[in-house]
């Protein structure tokens, strides 16, 4: 199989390429609409609690299609669900481009979460069983670098190109992340650890109280007794990344505008320096999460996050008088969310091959859905405290972060099974 391979081939990297470009694009369609909903409430005069509450639908809806997506992920195989999850978040993001009044952005806002709701899941999931055990840290977090670049190129569309288009044909053309599907459909391979599962499952060999709980729908067994304490730790562990991560980047951009008074486009560019930062981060973290372990290297980052979130609020005034000053603790919020490239190893080493999509969409997707009340919060908050008030709060997630992943195993270098059960 793919992943007891000593060197890395070409299906390694072929299975990397289309995964990093699937939550590439993923994570541009969810923040471009953090730069879209400048002019979109401008044009139909929307206030910021309207304008969260849509983003916070679209966040509930992510939830809802990773716990989706990870079932049939699991039933029906990685790569078509792959398929699927992109093809449904390139239409939400089109049909956002023929919005005519704020319901309709509602709906095609929260299609577009439940497609790019399955990407993260299926994509990490995909990675970890079929890269080597050694090399699975560093696979994952490569996949997790899409993030900060979709960042990037969400800053570039939605700072320099948006406003000479205008929002209605950025979200269109937003949508030709659909011809990846093509694609998938010619050159990817199935993860052949999953195929392994399918084949022993349909084996005579299998003991049939096994087959029979093997057999139940991936959702109830996430909930069964030997695996639920693995469910719900997992699920913790995201909801505090989560948090951190929707309060600061939900408003960091409105942040920068309306209260230092930058322009669109340095916004812009403030905004591209912290997604480098993130890249920087996400990449580093696969290396520190190979070599020193999973959960040491949570607690180095996600309090590097803290520490760039609390230097920017306390440098507000002198941000004022010179902007460069800004950059230093942009640098490090992002470098800081390099802790996402943990949590797809982290899953895959404690989640079992026949729920092991489900558990991770579910505990990651949920938490997107959870996360929905962060824009919400740090809008009614910036009403009282102003935006940097709200964006505080991030500081204390990463701090929850850092405690809460002491309660796991450190799962460095496990090999993946093909069936894992514990029979009562």
């Amino acid at each position: 199989m793919l992943c007891e391979r000593e060197e890395l081939t070409r299906e390694h990297w072929m299975i990397l390429g289309f995964t990093w470009a699937g939550w590439l694009f993923d994570f541009y369609d969810l923040i471009l609409y953090s730069f879209l909903l400048i002019p979109i409430m401008a044009e139909w005069g929307i206030s910021r609690v309207e304008a969260g509450i849509i983003y916070g639908f679209s966040l509930v809806a992510t939830a809802i299609g990773g716990i989706v997506f990870g079932v049939l992920s699991d039933k029906y195989g990685r790569r078509t669900m792959l398929q699927a999850s992109i093809l449904t978040y390139s239409i939400g993001t089109f049909l956002c481009g023929t919005s005519m009044n704020l319901y309709q952005l509602l709906v095609w806002r929260t299609l577009t979460g439940f497609g790019a709701g399955g990407q993260w899941a299926i994509g990490q999931t995909l990675v970890c069983e079929t890269w080597p055990k050694e090399k699975r840290g560093k696979g994952a977090a490569i996949m997790q670098s899409g993030a900060p670049l979709g960042v990037a190129l969400a800053c570039l569309i939605g700072g320099f190109i948006a406003p000479m288009i205008g929002w209605r044909l950025t979200f269109m053309l937003s949508a030709t992340p659909a011809l990846l599907v093509a694609l998938i459909r010619k050159g990817m391979p199935e993860s052949d650890l999953w195929l392994k599962f399918r084949e022993e499952f349909k084996s005579k060999t299998l003991p049939k109280k096994v087959k029979a709980k093997l057999g139940r729908a991936p959702i109830i067994q996430i909930f069964d007794r030997d695996i639920l304490p693995w469910t719900v730790r997992g699920l913790v562990l995201a909801v505090f990344g989560m948090l951190s991560y929707w309060v600061v980047y939900a408003w960091l951009p409105d942040f920068l505008h309306s209260e230092m008074h930058f322009e669109m486009s340095k916004t812009g560019i403030w905004m591209f320096i912290s997604q480098m930062g993130a890249l920087l981060g996400y990449l580093s973290f696969g290396y520190f999460s190979d070599r020193i372990g999973r959960k040491p290297s949570f607690i180095m980052y996600s309090m590097t996050q803290a520490l760039g979130v609390v230097t920017l609020i306390m440098v507000v005034d002198q941000i004022m008088a010179n902007p460069y000053i800004a950059l230093p603790p942009l640098f490090l919020i992002g470098f800081g969310t390099g802790f996402f490239s943990g949590y797809g190893p982290i899953y895959s080493e404690i989640f079992p091959t026949h729920v092991r999509n489900t558990a991770t969409g579910f505990c990651f997707n949920t938490a997107r859905g959870i996360s929905f009340i962060a824009p919400v919060v740090v809008a009614v908050l910036s009403g009282t405290y102003g935006l940097a008030g709200g964006l505080s709060l991030a500081a204390l997630f990463n701090i929850l972060l850092a405690l809460w992943i002491l309660t796991f195993p450190e799962t460095k270098g496990k090999m993946l099974e093909i069936i894992e059960y514990i029979i009562d």
